[in-house]
């Protein structure tokens, strides 16, 4: 029964799970998505367990007095139908009871049901995908602005533009998202250090194997976010770098292999990729396959050399 249903704040130790949820529902998580709602709100994630065993969760996070979001709301499939995603839902509400507006996103199939608890549809969602690598283009330059890494600037800047243009300010959420180590972040800023547009990219779970999400995205104008979603897209490498190098530091190196080698597949010839494969090989121990990447890193960088 329902009734018997216990309802606690999510533990580290119940992030792996949740993520595989979420993958499984199509959800695609980032890495390290959840632990930055957990640090948004800390009260705001929760599981449901059944004689101690997890069988459900909901986010209900309070991105300030005037702000909260509802997501993350799943059930065990073989527990649906019981009541128990009920009892979760109410326990968000509650949360999130004294807070000025909430939002969510709904599968339309979903929107009466949440239209009978009182919410509107306020905007729609599209989500848009593209299958295999994407090819870096030749460096974008927009009128008057420069893309530059945001790690290079205050958080404050950022934070700004964000503020303008959400429903909220989030400073703690954007500060925790924009330094990630998990991907890459761009910024669109003037010769007086204002940003017009920012976006991140970085790695997430699809239900079967692994890929990318960009997002946030935003810029003053239509033309800019194309600009920089090429820029995004040609940091693709350098991320995936930046994410195997983690993994060859604490110990996994296999998990780095398997970030590395497709990447390689599809860019050979990209320096920083064959760079970190070196690392790889040095760190484990492989003699020969160091070698030949040593040999093969060195003719890449004498001919970007040659062309210079």
């Amino acid at each position: 029964m329902a009734s018997s249903l216990e309802i606690r704040a999510l533990q580290g130790g119940d992030i792996p799970l949740i993520v595989d949820w979420a993958r499984a529902e199509g959800f695609c998580p980032g890495h390290g998505d959840v632990e930055i709602y957990r640090q948004t709100d800390s009260q705001g994630l929760w599981v449901a367990c059944l004689h101690q065993e997890l069988i459900g969760c909901i986010a209900g996070v309070r991105y300030s007095q005037a702000y909260g979001f509802i997501g993350l709301f799943i059930v065990a499939p073989q527990h649906r139908g019981r009541g128990y995603g009920l009892q979760l839902w109410r326990h968000a509400l509650e949360h999130l009871a004294d807070v000025t507006c909430v939002g969510l996103e709904a599968a339309p199939e979903r929107i009466a049901d949440y239209t009978s608890w009182g919410f509107q549809p306020a905007s729609p969602t599209s989500r848009w995908r593209r299958q295999g690598s994407i090819a870096p283009g030749p460096p974008p330059e927009p009128p008057g602005l420069a893309l530059v890494e945001a790690t290079t600037l205050p958080d404050q800047v950022v934070q700004a533009y964000d503020a303008d243009r959400e429903t909220s300010p989030r400073p703690h959420f954007l500060r925790d998202w924009l330094h990630h180590p998990a991907g890459k972040v761009l910024a669109l800023v003037d010769p007086l250090g204002q940003c017009h547009g920012f976006g991140r990219i970085r790695p997430c779970l699809l239900p079967r194997g692994s890929g990318w999400r960009i997002g946030p995205l935003l810029a003053d104008s239509p033309g800019l976010p194309d600009e920089a979603r090429r820029q995004i897209a040609a940091l693709q490498a350098s991320a995936i770098v930046t994410l195997a190098d983690r993994l060859n530091q604490v110990g996994d190196r296999d998990a780095a292999y398997r970030q590395i080698m497709p990447a390689l597949e599809r860019q050979p010839d990209n320096p920083e990729l064959n760079a970190a494969l070196l690392r790889l090989n040095l760190a484990n121990g492989r003699t020969e396959e160091a070698r030949a990447a040593a040999e093969k890193l060195l003719a890449e960088l004498r001919a970007w050399n040659d062309e210079l």
